[in-house]
């Protein structure tokens, strides 16, 4: 074989191992969904329709990350990860194709999906206010209301790097505009009982220890001390009240797990029906009584633990919203010197 036929041939091999395989029977998920309990999730759509699940499982960043480098090559046939504005990052970076399904149009509300169908909220979990009930007597009612100077020294939230705090800011820039947003988190950040540290099952915990009065948090991770047993939480819960913010306004700020199809998804067909299963009545009881969500679906019913906090009028902004205005909520968090 002479160098000029072993040069193109090794460049053929080199091509059909880096293409992607179609495999009938299966479909690849990159996931920043870190939960043992979705295991039921995907057990059941393989027994359902025998297409095996193969998963990839890190954090978001490091998922999309992968997604850019990988290219057209990419294996991945859906994004599944936590919070609207992670997702927007990997739309922007045109790592998602728009999905058109009937299941998916009648299941999902409007606000709670790309309108294009790049992507679907499947749960969600509000982002409430939390109190200690001996010591505060007043908890704030609003987002708003937790810069008023009233609460100085009481109030504990994660950093401001975190993407729960980025969309919340996000969604106060909507509402308020820039200037305002800023005031918010110069205030919120002055009524500070101490330096942001650790997540929101931390900041719960700061309760129960007397170190912080207020606290912002992620209603699952309350729900699940309900449910079962969370180190210095599960016990300690009845000491808490909690308040859906801004009932009488626009509504509490939620941040969905979400999903959506691969740009170059090579098993697209299955993908949909992946994600058309994360609709299921099956699938959202279970992302409800399996990691204690409330369910993106309308109707379905709640897990005990879900149900002991009780329903609430959601902000039904549009979820773009929050990438569109997430370089803004970050450089503000800067110059309020919130770390």
């Amino acid at each position: 074989m002479n160098g000029i036929l072993k040069t193109a041939l090794a460049g053929v091999m080199a091509a059909l191992m880096a293409a992607p395989a179609f495999a009938e029977g299966e479909v690849n998920l990159y996931s920043s969904r870190h939960y043992d309990t979705d295991e039921r999730l995907y057990t059941e759509f393989e027994e359902r329709t025998g297409i095996t699940v193969n998963r990839i499982e890190a954090k978001a960043g490091a998922l999309i990350e992968r997604m850019r480098t990988e290219g057209r090559n990419s294996p991945a046939d859906i994004l599944l990860t936590v919070d609207a504005g992670r997702m927007w990052q990997a739309d922007q970076a045109g790592l998602l194709q728009p999905t058109a399904s009937d299941v998916l149009e009648r299941a999902i509300p409007g606000n709670l999906r790309h309108p294009d169908g790049h992507w679907f909220g499947f749960s969600q979990r509000a982002r409430v206010i939390f109190y200690d009930k001996a010591d505060v007597a007043d908890p704030p009612r609003t987002y708003e209301d937790l810069a008023n100077p009233k609460y100085a020294g009481m109030v504990c939230a994660r950093s401001s790097s975190n993407i729960y705090m980025i969309s919340l800011l996000a969604s106060i820039i909507e509402t308020h505009g820039e200037a305002a947003a800023e005031d918010w988190a110069k205030g919120l950040y002055a009524n500070f009982a101490r330096k942001p540290s650790g997540g929101d099952t931390d900041q719960l915990r700061g309760i129960v220890s007397g170190e912080c009065d207020i606290v912002l948090a992620n209603t699952y991770y309350f729900a699940r001390a309900l449910r079962k047993d969370v180190k210095n939480l599960s016990g300690e819960t009845d000491m808490i009240g909690w308040v859906f913010p801004n009932q009488s306004d626009r509504g509490t700020h939620v941040n969905l797990s979400l999903g959506g199809v691969a740009a170059h998804a090579p098993n697209r067909e299955n993908a949909v029906r992946f994600l058309e299963y994360l609709a299921s009545e099956s699938a959202q009881e279970y992302f409800s009584a399996g990691n204690d969500e409330y369910p993106a679906v309308p109707g379905i019913g709640l897990s005990p633990s879900v149900a002991r906090l009780g329903l609430f009028r959601q902000d039904t902004m549009p979820l773009t919203v929050l990438g569109e205005n997430q370089n803004a909520a970050i450089q503000i968090y800067d110059r309020a010197g919130y770390p």
